[in-house]
């Protein structure tokens, strides 16, 4: 004999069934937030250091600006690694020799940007002598590697400093 069951005693539990469906939907969709938020914070904090390495890097071709830009001055002063002026740009030291500074200063690029010291910038400095007067073609390449990255990333700039 088959028992007729009242239609509502059919459906127990069906209740308890969508609302942890609907928990798992929720929180399938917190998880997605969350990861949406960590991507957001590491192309913010990449932004920066690559706004940080433009304006290190401009800053020294403005110093290049400012100075007696003939071709044996820049040398001298800027190229790397041992420039005095490129001393104070990377390190704001002057010990003669790279990386025997004790700390870089604040301000500078070995101070501001991460896992530079391993990467020091670089300056290149070439005379061009087709223009009237001869200028100096520089290229400066700017590295820094943001904690928990495996390669270091690189800034690059090209400048002519007219003589």
């Amino acid at each position: 004999m088959m028992l007729n069951l009242p239609r509502p005693l059919r459906q127990t539990g069906s209740m308890l069934l969508e609302g942890l469906i609907a928990i798992l939907i929720f929180s399938v969709g917190i998880l997605a937030i969350v990861g949406m938020q960590a991507a957001a914070i590491k192309a913010s904090s990449d932004a920066k250091y690559r706004s940080e390495a433009g304006l290190l890097a401009n800053e020294i071709i403005g110093r290049m600006w400012v100075s007696d830009r003939t071709q044996a001055t820049l040398q001298t002063a800027f190229s790397s690694p041992g420039g005095t002026a490129y001393q104070a740009w990377a390190w704001g030291g002057s010990a003669s020799t790279s990386g025997t500074q004790t700390a870089p200063a604040s301000g500078t690029v070995l101070g501001t940007l991460p896992g530079s010291q391993g990467n020091p910038p670089n300056v290149a400095i070439v005379s061009i002598t087709t223009t009237t007067p001869p200028s100096s073609q520089v290229t400066i390449t700017v590295f820094w590697q943001a904690p928990g990255d495996t390669t270091a990333h690189r800034y690059t700039t090209i400048a002519q400093i007219g003589g």
